[in-house]
Order: structure tokens, then C-alpha cells, then sequence
């Protein structure tokens, strides 16, 4: 599991000051940055083998601007050449949001999902619950 600590911003909060629903997802997407390098350790754009299939996000509860916010990512499926990964935003003991993002080995010249290395496919299962 990977965790991940976020001071949100006072301007990521919404009219009713609660944070607005749609900066969870750029939360989640941001501590997926663990994952990102075991398929491209220096995060180099022009290798980029990633794609994303899918997001879901579930909101339990309220976050807050002045508290920070923990997330934590894990490995919650792995295919031939996808993977799941589930992440929660917990805040004072709350865990308030949940997400799912299932992301794919992509080649982008041929436009065609890749099967995942053994090696990575290792590394993600280290990281599963």
C-alpha cells in the first residue's frame, strides 16, 4: 500500500466549504504517482505505456479545507494487461471518498493494450491487498 499525505487548498473548496467533488480525483490521480514509475521510473511523457480505462469515485463523507487528508493506494486487481487500483481519502480518522481507476499497458503506436511484464506484474502484487 502506498499513502500519501494532501494539505488541501483553500481554493479546493466549493461554495458550501466543503472540497469540491472534483478535486478528489485529481487527488487520487496525483498519489497513483508510485505506480506510474514502476512503468516509467522517470516519468518520461514520450514512454509513457499507460492509459486509463476507467475512474469511479464514491463519496462517503465531507473533506474539509484546514485538515490535511491521507490517501492511500493499492493494488486491487491484476489482469493479463490491466490492473485496479483502489484508493480512500481519509480525513480525522474518516475515511471519505473511495476510488477505483483501472489502468491499462498501452502501446500507443499500435494503439494496442500490452501484456504486463512479469517483473511489473511482481512489483504490483507487492503492493496488493
Amino acid at each position: 500500500m502506498f499513502t500519501e499525505i494532501i494539505h488541501p487548498r483553500f481554493s479546493e473548496t466549493d461554495a458550501l466549504g466543503h472540497i469540491n467533488n472534483t478535486v478528489v480525483a485529481v487527488w487520487f490521480e496525483a498519489c497513483r504517482t508510485p505506480i506510474f514509475k514502476v512503468f516509467t521510473p522517470e516519468l518520461d511523457l514520450q514512454r509513457w505505456p499507460l492509459i486509463v480505462a476507467s475512474i469511479a469515485v464514491d463519496f462517503k463523507a465531507q473533506l474539509h479545507y484546514g485538515a490535511e487528508v491521507e490517501v492511500r493506494s493499492w493494488i486491487s486487481r491484476i489482469g493479463n494487461s490491466s490492473f485496479e487500483v483502489t484508493q480512500q481519502a481519509w480525513q480525522q480518522g474518516v475515511c471519505c471518498a473511495e476510488g477505483r481507476a483501472a489502468l491499462v499497458r498501452f502501446d500507443y503506436q499500435s494503439q494496442k493494450a500490452m501484456p504486463l511484464s512479469p517483473e511489473q506484474r511482481a512489483i504490483l502484487e507487492l503492493h496488493s491487498l
